[in-house]
């Protein structure tokens, strides 16, 4: 990859790279999918492909202290119908990252991206005029819900791998699988912590990560910890109705960025 050391970074490119890191922070704890804007401007300041090498250690700092803080509302049932699938979808991203240039990578994900949050609006609209309650998640609970995981799964783990950008397609599913607010980021927690941390040896091994891009990622990751703090601060002031609209409307910038890029 285009080696990238603090030396090569003005002053406001590093602010920018510093704000993004802590807006990684945020999102992990209070607005997931909000790190499609994180990931535009690491794309935005840096060489995309590199940027996306870079972005992944900062990503995991962000999970570990999501985990940390939510750790006790996980669904682990959901979890494990994902998991494989996700497994899928992390090869399929690498062997396209090896075929694909930057603008068939960004196109493919924002037409993802715009489609889930659509469909995810009209479930929800369905639910709301059959008077659906959302209590417990029923990801996993009949064949039409583990097909949903599984496909979810599946499209969740490309994005993830050839842009970082898996958390909007996760949010999809957890909403639309009927999550409440701490049940969704605790399960989002420790699966972008596995997924991410899984991604590692991939990520090195196409050369998006070495000591050049860690040392980067040392002096960004500081910022991390003020966007998580910031994040639980917030979410304990945001009901569950806004909640799930800013979910499905940062999807829509990050689709929209990812496709006027």
């Amino acid at each position: 990859m285009d080696t990238i050391t603090l030396g090569h970074l003005t002053g406001w490119q590093f602010a920018a790279l510093a704000f993004a890191a802590l807006l990684v922070g945020f999102s992990k704890t209070a607005v997931s999918g909000a790190n499609t804007v994180s990931l535009a401007i690491f794309a935005a300041v840096l060489p995309a492909r590199a940027s996306t090498g870079i972005l992944l250690p900062v990503l995991i700092a962000g999970d570990v202290l999501a985990v940390l803080t939510y750790r006790r509302h996980a669904h682990w049932p959901t979890l494990w119908r994902l998991f494989p699938a996700v497994g899928v979808g992390v090869v399929v991203g690498t062997l396209f990252l090896v075929r694909a240039d930057d603008a068939v990578v960004r196109t493919s994900i924002g037409v993802i991206l715009l489609f889930m949050a659509g469909v995810t609006v009209w479930r929800r609209r369905q639910a709301d005029a059959a008077g659906a309650a959302a209590g417990q998640p029923d990801g996993v609970a009949t064949r039409a819900g583990r097909a949903k995981a599984r496909s979810y799964g599946v499209l969740g783990g490309f994005t993830t791998m050839v842009a970082n950008a898996g958390g909007p397609v996760m949010s999809m599913y957890l909403l639309s699988a009927g999550f409440r607010k701490l049940g969704f980021l605790g399960t989002s927690a420790f699966f972008f912590l596995i997924v991410n941390v899984s991604k590692l040896p991939f990520s090195a091994g196409l050369g998006l990560i070495d000591g050049h891009s860690l040392l980067l990622d040392a002096a960004l990751v500081v910022f991390v910890v003020p966007g998580a703090f910031l994040g639980k601060w917030a979410v304990d002031r945001i009901n569950q109705r806004l909640f799930e609209r800013l979910v499905i409307a940062a999807t829509v910038v990050g689709g929209l960025q990812l496709l006027l890029a």
